[in-house]
């Protein structure tokens, strides 16, 4: 059974022709910069690219969950995880907390600018000294009067420099672990608020951040829902999270291998294609397999979350399978390459350094697997939030 419908194809057919025309032209020059320019945002937010799982009455489309697999898709066909990056984080972690939360003034103000393009979005959870452990975080919001006053850092924040808005988890009550986190919404232009852009080994077009809160004072009414339920707003998008790096990875395993081929068909060695040599034949074949196997689970979960199920378990599998899945594929197409896999002209090399962090962001690797460690020996059951 086919999850796309002919809409789906057409939708495919129309987002990879505008990816073609307004984004691969500038996606070299958003590599070397680290920034990308503001018109595009509002390029995607003119085509209503931002809104196809949010609500119309703010501008949305309230599409099924299957456009949302085909957008992710085909970002990763651009040649650019860094761009895809910015996007879909924005479009996927940031508002997604708006919508959820978010009370009416919150959404007009900035979910529906932000589906517009209008406005740029980041989440911030990970701190320097608190990485996967969410509950350590050391990030605190203090309430006087009708601000909360918010000090602490956050690191590693995709779009965290040239955002408009951030949404930040804080310990409202710093003894009681994850149970004392709230999120918050904050105003990029409020005091205090500063971001220094990172380094990276890959992920280059998009800029990510080490975001430093120093008496940050904002008004009370900026708290994202209810104080003190932060950890389980966060465990509900986690779900979403996870399947997006699983789709992205079985999405950029699939153009890396496709890419292969057709180079292969067009390389000669002695005296013919090395696709005809038997050796490199069963490679691909056991990538192809690889890459099928992924891209089937990662339908089977986001079928689920149509649904409106919560596939904690299922989520987790995907990342954890799919990240590492399109690192090892991707690693034996530039070596199907030869040489010229080496060389940055060629797609692979930059493919291979942006997939690497697939394992590392949004929940390590070794992480998720003592989450479905718990769920599979301890029966440890996951349940919605809303």
């Amino acid at each position: 059974m086919s999850h796309f419908t002919e809409e789906h194809n057409l939708f495919r057919e129309g987002f990879r022709e505008f990816l073609k025309k307004e984004v691969s032209p500038h996606i070299e020059k958003w590599e070397k910069t680290g920034t990308i320019e503001r018109f595009i945002w509002e390029k995607f937010g003119e085509m209503g690219y931002f809104g196809l799982d949010y609500p119309e009455e703010y501008g949305g489309l309230a599409l099924d969950k299957y456009y949302t697999v085909i957008w992710l898709e085909e970002m990763q066909r651009i040649h650019s995880c860094g761009f895809a990056a910015a996007m879909w984080a924005h479009a996927f972690l940031a508002m997604q907390h708006l919508n959820a939360e978010g009370d009416e003034r919150i959404k007009k103000e900035y979910l529906a600018p932000s589906i517009e393009g209008k406005k740029i979005g980041c989440l911030c959870i990970t701190e320097p000294f608190a990485g996967s452990d969410v509950a350590g975080m050391r990030t605190t919001a203090v309430l006087e009067g009708d601000e909360y006053v918010i000090n602490g850092s956050k690191t590693f924040i995709t779009n965290g420099v040239y955002s408009d808005y951030l949404v930040v988890s804080a310990k409202t009550d710093p003894d009681a672990g994850a149970r004392g986190i709230s999120m918050f919404l904050i105003d990029r232009s409020t005091a205090g608020v500063s971001a220094s852009k990172l380094d990276k080994l890959g992920w280059r077009a998009s800029d990510t951040a080490e975001i430093s809160f120093d008496g940050v004072r904002i008004p009370k009414e900026n708290l994202l829902g209810v104080e003190n339920k932060g950890f389980p707003y966060l465990m509900q998008h986690l779900a979403l999270e996870r399947l997006i790096m699983g789709i992205n990875a079985h999405a950029r395993a699939e153009y890396a291998l496709e890419y292969t081929l057709q180079y292969m068909s067009e390389r000669t060695a002695f005296g013919k294609s090395i696709d005809r040599f038997q050796a490199l034949r069963h490679m691909v074949a056991e990538m192809a397999t690889r890459v099928e196997i992924n891209k089937v689970f990662n339908y089977h979960v986001a079928d689920k979350l149509n649904k409106g199920e919560y596939p904690v378990k299922e989520a987790t599998m995907s990342k954890l399978n799919s990240t590492k899945m399109a690192d090892e594929v991707i690693y034996d197409c530039l070596q199907l390459l030869g040489g010229y896999g080496y060389m940055e002209e060629y797609p692979l090399a930059r493919l291979l350094r942006d997939s690497r962090l697939g394992p590392i962001g949004g929940g390590t690797s070794q992480i998720l697997k003592e989450v479905l460690a718990k769920i599979v020996i301890d029966k440890k059951t996951y349940k919605s939030s809303f």
